[in-house]
């Protein structure tokens, strides 16, 4: 079984609720029904004025038939989610007046759904930008227990098994914290290592990549930055297989690491890539899918306490359902 496969079997098994905030979004229609269909999720619920989504619908040829439709300005809930909002924002200077008009926006809306439970997974950005979904989620739902940043991952996929897991691995962070410090780049490597438990059911064994191995690189500003964030990793997580700074090859082939950090835990086993930066996360993912034609999945989020995902605007029907499965998935 290929690994999407894999991941559409856990959604079904797990009959999960989805909502979707973009309601009136061509595409999100369309995935929403191919998702009811397929029985990825037990509810799937699209936000926005039911006239005008049914209007789209028809327009679209989409039969909504199975998908519900909420318009959060008629909910029996404002008072409800507005209380909440007020609590988690006071100590930012917000009123309850203000909650009550900013808790109608989609993305606010669909995350207070998650926060309080009665739905399982939210995925949007077909036509939100990633910096309003994490701040809507970083506002409301808020990150996993131990860490302070939310990142992205990506599940790559490579033909031969012997590499990760069965072929798959998990690299961090792709797409969303440009530059992170040394906590931040903690926080990276703990959410990805839970990724990889989430996403690949494996034990993670996670290697932090540099241009150095082991001080080879001497004491390069970037270099003390991912050791110092190994430090924090150990101190928070001493339980998780993992090591740094260290080269790709090094990561990679046990035969260079023997060399290079003999006796390191991770030899031979790493399925969790941490990058020191965005830039070198994104260009590794591009090159590998792009020069050697390794499948790639994502970029998903991670870090956040309960299951959310972004999409890219220019994403496909496609792409947008298999997020929402992949989602699903991660559902506890």
């Amino acid at each position: 079984m290929d690994f999407l496969t894999e991941i559409k079997e856990k959604a079904k098994a797990k009959q999960k609720k989805l909502v979707l905030p973009e309601g009136t979004e061509p595409r999100t229609l369309k995935a929403s029904k191919i998702i009811v269909e397929a029985k990825l999720a037990s509810s799937v619920i699209l936000l926005g004025k039911e006239s005008e989504v049914q209007k789209l619908a028809a327009a679209e040829g989409v039969n909504l038939t199975g998908v519900n439709i909420l318009d959060p300005a008629g909910s029996a809930d404002i008072e409800r989610y507005a209380k909440e909002f007020y609590e988690l924002r006071k100590h930012k200077g917000m009123t309850m007046e203000q909650a009550g008009k900013d808790i109608l926006a989609p993305l606010r809306w669909g995350a207070m759904m998650l926060h309080l439970g009665d739905v399982d997974a939210m995925v949007a950005g077909a036509e939100s930008t990633t910096a309003d979904v994490l701040r809507a989620g970083l506002a409301i739902i808020g990150t996993m227990p131990g860490i302070k940043t939310a990142s992205s991952q990506y599940v790559l996929h490579t033909e031969d098994p012997s590499w990760g897991v069965n072929g798959n691995f998990i690299f961090s962070d792709c797409a969303v914290v440009p530059n992170p410090t040394a906590e931040q780049l903690a926080d990276i490597a703990i959410a990805a290592a839970q990724s990889c438990r989430d996403c690949l059911n494996a034990a993670p064994v996670v290697a932090m990549l540099s241009f150095s191995t082991k001080g080879s690189g001497g004491d390069h500003p970037n270099v003390l930055k991912v050791r110092e964030a190994l430090a924090i990793v150990k101190s928070k997580e001493p339980g998780l297989i993992i090591d740094g700074e260290m080269q790709a090859d090094a990561a990679l082939v046990s035969s260079v690491l023997d060399k290079k950090a003999p006796g390191s835990p991770v030899r031979g086993r790493v399925n969790v890539m941490i990058f020191p930066d965005l830039q070198a996360g994104n260009i590794g993912v591009k090159l590998l899918q792009r020069i050697a034609n390794v499948g790639g999945f994502g970029p998903f989020l991670q870090g956040f306490a309960k299951p959310i995902s972004d999409l890219s605007r220019g994403t496909s029907i496609e792409e947008m359902v298999n997020t929402c499965a992949f989602t699903l998935a991660q559902v506890k």
